[in-house]
């Protein structure tokens, strides 16, 4: 700390006080000397001076007397003023002295007072001091906290922008390998077309040939189910004409054998009839049962076709239902007797793929 320069009251306080003790001490002593000294007689006056009042004396001379009086009345008038005054300069000293100590100690308590405020205005500037260097280290945590924020995030950053560089980089490689793997399907794919296709060509020509073959297989098939069809109807009309002619005993007999038979005859020809109008699903496997319920009227008209029982295919079961109902009309039915028909009015016909593919 910067030793304070001393005023200028500071300068002169030791010599004051020095100065009015040593007048103290000095009006000590003559008041012990006064105090000490024997009485003396009344001292008489240096000049004695008789006046006689003489007549002859002229007014000159009691002039020069009264003058002479005055003058020793002045003379111990002025004594007692110059003591009266060193009596009042000591005592104005003295007061002097006191107000100057008096002013010395305000003088110095109001040093003291700066003094201590300085203090505490240096102890305020120092707590400043030390806030503004406390700020200013939060500050530089702060800016070093900022700065090291900044950096993470720059390096997250960059970090990012690696990864999706590299990501951008895969995918383009991943798009590059895509498209060399489309061309490679493309041309894959379109060798498999080509084949496909020739496969198509060939199985259509096959199929061609198939369907021509079929179509000549199923002109024969035909032919031979007219002629199984006009084989039977010869055979009922000669059973029909067998049974005319005979008794009526033999009539009966033969009624009931050729009832089965013209029943087992009929139930052929709805089977051949129902042939000639099947469209064969693809489904259709051997051994498949349908078992369908028809309804017929007395002049052969078929006016229903249902499933009874099903085969577990449905497009089998409707190719069946359809081909019976293709049939129409049965004239061959008109023919029989009541008794011979009843039994075609409801009744039910089991059917397999190989009974329609007659």
């Amino acid at each position: 700390m910067q030793q304070r320069e001393p005023s200028a009251s500071e300068s002169y306080f030791w010599p004051s006080v020095w100065a009015i003790a040593l007048h103290v001490l000095v009006f000590g002593m003559l008041f012990v000397s006064f105090a000490m000294t024997p009485e003396l007689p009344p001292s008489k006056p240096i000049v004695q001076a008789t006046l006689y009042q003489l007549k002859s004396k002229s007014q000159a001379t009691t002039q020069t007397n009264q003058k002479i009086a005055g003058e020793a009345k002045k003379t111990a008038a002025r004594q007692t003023e110059v003591e009266q005054m060193e009596q009042k300069k000591v005592e104005q000293e003295a007061v002097k002295a006191a107000e100057q100590k008096k002013a010395d100690a305000a003088q110095k308590a109001e040093e003291a007072r700066e003094a201590a405020e300085a203090k505490k205005a240096e102890e305020a500037a120092k707590a400043v001091e030390q806030k503004k260097a406390a700020e200013a280290k939060k500050a530089e945590e702060a800016k070093k906290a900022a700065e090291k924020q900044q950096a993470d995030i720059a390096k997250k950053k960059a970090e990012e922008e690696a990864k999706k560089k590299a990501e951008e980089e895969a995918k383009k490689q991943a798009a590059e390998e895509a498209k060399k793997k489309a061309a490679e399907d493309a041309k894959k794919k379109a060798a498999e077309d080509a084949k496909k296709k020739a496969a198509a060509e060939d199985a259509k020509k096959k199929a061609a040939e198939e369907a021509k073959k079929k179509a000549a297989a199923d002109a024969q098939k035909k032919k031979a189910q007219e002629a199984a069809r006009k084989s039977a109807e010869d055979k009922k009309a000669q059973a029909l004409a067998e049974l005319l002619s005979d008794t009526t005993e033999r009539q009966q007999a033969l009624a009931d054998e050729q009832g089965d038979q013209v029943a087992g005859d009929f139930d052929d020809l709805i089977r051949m009839r129902a042939a000639e109008g099947w469209a064969r699903p693809p489904s259709a496997r051997k051994g498949m049962t349908v078992v369908l319920q028809i309804n017929m009227l007395p002049d052969g008209t078929i006016t229903n076709v249902s499933v009874a029982k099903s085969s577990g295919d449905g497009p089998f079961d409707s190719s069946a239902v359809a081909a019976v109902k293709n049939i129409g009309r049965l004239t061959e039915m008109q023919g029989l007797k009541p008794n011979e028909f009843n039994p075609y009015r409801s009744f039910k016909m089991t059917f397999t793929p190989e009974d329609l593919a007659l």
